[in-house]
């Protein structure tokens, strides 16, 4: 997820983007210590994304996706993420880095200063994280419309996962100081870990105590051992998260020891900058509270519904959410990261045309994935949805239209996030400030618009109101860059998405095609059995709309194909 919020929900293991050593600038196209670099951060967050995919379609068929319990859990688990974006994620992500990687190269390679740095950090985390988890029942009842026996058990599941706002800011600063000091994989390969834990307990929590679809859990019949399998072991996984980069950053052999002196080491420009980042994912990150507000609306709704009629609700939003950002997160994320310091080492040198050379490169290259992105989710969204349906046909349906309704902004929001490291590499903090004051603005009157429908329709809307938040996202920051480095070939960008846009949609009709054999458009048809057989789907169906695409670039002369392919290649290569 970008740092400047576009109204997309943030993911567990995604909110800060590392760093690493600059780079000289000059040379655009990707040295094999970026390719290398690239391949270990896409490698770990792909197995990252995938047990998580594994960890959610385990969660739904524990508590299913439009069940009374269902939004209860998710409402609670999200808080501990909002709330560390909104008061430190952004300082980890974006200030910190320039700064940590400063330190790295003096005599001392940083210990005095990331000595300092942490023991602040780890003081004013254990703080934040004690007086959130104390307002637990005050944020549950502010943040959600649930009421009655509803309420009280999201309040519990609060309890449990408000701690996880410490362990995410211990993950972040030691992630930040590995990569700074060329140790790339521990923070990429962390959540790995995570995720096995927390797949363990759903395991545990299905096979103990039964599964949504066969026994139907509800407040009434919630006890101690159902939130101790659920919320428990979902923040031990965080807690591991973190505690297992503790080993990677021993071995560095920096030194490090709590120190408790912060004058004149330089965190004085590191608190004016920190002070800006946090009014902006302030805001930002409000916007996320105020959907998952009106997403609730439609969970409370459902306490009136006959047994068998279902509506959207928080869960549909959170696991479409997180499918349409797997292109994201995996493969542009990545890019991105390793991008960031050729840009921040162009920015010291004052070479805007490098500037403007990588942010070209970057935009292209990330489109050949984040535009294949769109068609495969457009075209396979019912096997998707069926996926995470927990086995439950008419789950699987919501699920496939929220995913649909997300799709065609996935591109968008990739893209966003690249422009806006331009204005993190020069540490330019205001700049995402006002960008973000205007997508807020957006995102806060769509979202109450939302909020206006039935409560069938409210959270479908609040899907498209995702949509159109990403692409308002890019124009806005088209506009802010225009004005700071001037014209970066955007017309050669556009050009070359266009070409992306039509192997996408030929693609994607192929992949239709495919889907109509499967009996995707019958409500009795194979893609909606089970999740057994929607997994097949997606293995026959994905291979080859992916050669479909790829076939069509050739056609179409699209060079960007290779600039994608070459740290994938060159890893092979070296193999």
């Amino acid at each position: 997820m970008s740092d400047t919020n576009t109204a997309s929900i943030p993911v567990q293991d995604a909110g800060v983007v590392p760093s690493r050593r600059p780079t000289p600038a000059g040379n655009v196209p990707p040295t094999d210590t970026t390719a290398r670099s690239s391949a270990i951060m896409a490698a770990g967050t792909l197995v990252s994304r995938i047990l998580g995919l594994v960890r959610v379609a385990l969660l739904a068929t524990a508590i299913g996706t439009a069940g009374a319990v269902s939004d209860l859990f998710p409402a609670a688990n999200n808080l501990p993420t909002y709330i560390f974006l909104m008061v430190a994620g952004g300082v980890f992500n974006a200030v910190l880095v320039p700064q940590i990687i400063r330190a790295s190269q003096q005599e001392d390679r940083g210990s005095d200063f990331v000595s300092r740095l942490m023991t602040l950090s780890v003081i004013v985390l254990f703080i934040l994280t004690l007086l959130i988890t104390l307002a637990a029942p005050f944020l549950a009842d502010l943040l959600t419309n649930v009421s009655g026996d509803a309420l009280a058990l999201t309040t519990v599941f609060a309890y449990w996962c408000l701690p996880q706002i410490f362990f995410y800011g211990l993950y972040s600063i030691i992630g930040q100081v590995l990569n700074a000091n060329g140790s790339f994989g521990p923070y990429m390969w962390a959540p790995v870990v995570n995720n096995i834990v927390s797949i363990g307990f759903l395991i545990a929590f299905i096979v103990m105590l039964g599964a949504e679809r066969t026994t139907g859990h509800t407040p009434d019949t919630w006890t101690p051992t159902h939130t101790l399998l659920l919320a428990g072991g979902t923040t031990l996984g965080i807690v591991i998260q973190a505690v297992v980069l503790i080993v990677p950053l021993r071995r560095l052999h920096l030194g490090l020891r709590p120190r408790f002196g912060w004058r004149g080491v330089g965190l004085g420009k590191t608190g004016r900058l920190a002070s800006i980042t946090i009014v902006t994912m302030l805001i930002g990150n409000g916007l996320y509270m105020i959907n998952q507000w009106v997403a609730t609306i439609a969970t409370e709704a459902r306490t009136d519904l006959p047994d068998d009629v279902y509506i959207a609700g928080l869960t549909n939003l959170d696991i479409g959410s997180l499918v349409y950002v797997l292109p994201h997160s995996v493969i542009a994320l990545s890019l991105a990261t390793v991008m960031f310091n050729r840009l921040a080492a162009a920015h010291s040198q004052g070479d805007v045309e490098t500037t403007k050379e990588t942010l070209s490169l970057g935009m292209r290259t990330i489109g050949v994935a984040t535009v294949f992105g769109a068609a495969a989710l457009l075209a396979l969204a019912a096997p998707l949805g069926m996926v995470f349906s927990g086995g439950i046909r008419a789950g699987g349906a919501l699920n496939a239209l929220i995913i649909t309704l997300l799709a065609v902004g996935a591109p968008f929001l990739s893209a966003n996030f690249f422009l806006n490291r331009v204005f993190y590499a020069a540490e330019d903090a205001i700049t995402p400030l006002k960008i973000q004051l205007i997508l807020s603005v957006t995102g806060v009157a769509l979202a109450l618009t939302a909020s206006l429908f039935e409560p069938a329709l409210i959270v479908p809307m609040l899907a498209l109101s995702f949509t159109l938040g990403n692409i308002v996202a890019v124009v806005v920051s088209h506009v802010f860059l225009v004005r700071k480095i001037g014209g970066y070939g955007a017309g050669h960008i556009y050009d070359v998405h266009v070409r992306l846009t039509v192997a996408g949609l030929i693609a994607a009709a192929f992949g239709a095609g495919l889907l109509w054999f499967f009996g995707a458009y019958q409500p009795d048809g194979f893609v909606w059995q089970s999740v057994g057989s929607a997994v097949v789907v997606l293995l026959v169906a994905g291979p080859l709309m992916a050669a479909v695409y790829i076939g069509m670039l050739k056609v179409l002369r699209i060079t960007e194909l290779s600039d994608f392919l070459a740290p994938l290649l060159s890893r092979f290569a070296r193999r």
